[in-house]
């Protein structure tokens, strides 16, 4: 009976080996990228290419791709597909060893790793999807900790509402010597400007909107030593090369809502608090406040802030905190999440409150600190 010979196309094309360490730290930094709910089960996969002495991982959701690579021995140049979620609860398991990775026959993928070996089905490496080129010119340096320091201090004033779609994403505008990020959800508006910067190759205004989850995916990202990142952006997608790592994300079109129009400009009432005491004090009579409107009263009278809530099902609450104010009395409704956002963001220092009257806008920022020119805008509630 002759000997059946194996088609040349279904040898082995890919072969690892790479350190658990180093390879997990990948997929961690990963993660928040790979889809979990798609109907595109492509995307749920990792995408494995290994050349020279590295091995590139790529996640994409379509809107957003991270690739990053970490050094491995190859032993044969290839790519494979890999479900992203089930290969970092396995690795997350595996003993701190070597792990082999080797592509088999039907996209099926072998995992190797001191005495443990799995097998997990993986999908034809052409049905992942390409990803956009970085582009060769306009690239612009951004120091890490400054974008880090924007993002936490603005990104939580993004609106979560998809019909809202130019608000679902930061401002950035970068000029050549300064950056600022604004972002807004139509009730606040978080807006932070850092001049004396250098950024060479941007001329006039360099203004882009970036989405949330890309802020999001950012924030984690610049926790490593990066010093800067380079980022450029062509006619759809935004580049973000951080270190080994690459984000791409696809670019929010539409008109960010002219934000310098809502600046405050009168807001003559100000008093000086700090902002650790400010927020245990909204923490406490927020118990009390409704539910649905999570509305808080701050009535400014002579030497004191007195904050108050109450509703019908739980009771009321009111808290007072000593500060040097003389003007007219004057009392306003913030809804309380809002202001713990801003105070959790700033740290602990002081604060400045800036207020005009009951139906205008109220302006919080951090008291001392030149570095950042730091604001953040509230509408008022009816209480």
């Amino acid at each position: 009976m002759p000997v059946e010979v194996a088609p040349a196309a279904a040898t082995t094309t890919m072969e690892i080996t790479v350190s658990k360490f180093e390879l997990l730290r990948e997929l961690t930094a990963t993660q928040g990228v790979v889809e979990r709910k798609t109907t595109i089960p492509i995307l749920s996969n990792y995408l494995f290419e290994a050349a020279g002495d590295k091995l590139s991982l790529t996640a994409t959701d379509l809107d957003l791709s991270l690739r990053t690579s970490c050094s491995a021995k190859v032993k044969k140049e290839g790519a494979c597909t890999i479900p992203a979620r089930k290969l970092y609860d396995y690795v997350r398991l595996l003993p701190d060893a070597e792990i082999t990775i080797k592509l088999l026959e039907n996209h099926w993928v072998s995992i190797r790793c001191g005495r443990s070996n799995t097998k997990m089905v993986g999908m034809a490496r052409s049905n992942f999807p390409s990803l956009p080129v970085f582009p060769a010119a306009g690239v612009v340096k951004i120091p890490a900790a400054v974008l880090r320091s924007m993002i936490a201090k603005t990104g939580f004033a993004i609106a979560s509402e998809e019909s809202r779609y130019t608000l679902n994403g930061a401002l950035m505008v970068l000029k050549s010597e300064s950056i600022t990020m604004v972002a807004t959800d139509g009730h606040r508006l978080a807006h932070i400007e850092r001049a004396g910067e250098k950024f060479e190759g941007v001329s006039g205004e360099m203004k882009t909107l970036v989405p949330k989850k890309a802020m999001d995916e950012l924030k984690s990202l610049l926790d490593s030593d990066v010093e800067t990142i380079d980022f450029a952006k062509d006619e759809s997608t935004l580049f973000f090369r951080v270190g080994p790592r690459l984000l791409t994300s696809r670019q929010l079109t539409g008109q960010f809502p002219n934000y310098e129009a809502v600046l405050p400009k009168d807001n003559t009432k100000s008093i000086t608090v700090h902002g650790e005491e400010l927020g245990a004090a909204i923490a406490r009579v927020a118990q009390f406040a409704d539910e649905r409107s999570r509305a808080v009263r701050l009535r400014l009278e002579k030497g004191e802030l007195k904050l108050s809530a109450s509703s019908t099902e739980t009771g009321e609450s009111e808290d007072s905190i000593e500060v040097e104010y003389n003007g007219d009395p004057m009392a306003i409704g913030f809804n309380a999440q809002y202001l713990t956002d801003f105070i959790k963001a700033t740290g602990a220092g002081d604060v400045k409150l800036e207020l005009k009257d009951p139906q205008s806008a109220g302006q919080l920022r951090p008291a001392e600190g030149e570095e950042y020119k730091y604001r953040y805008i509230v509408m008022p509630m009816r209480i």
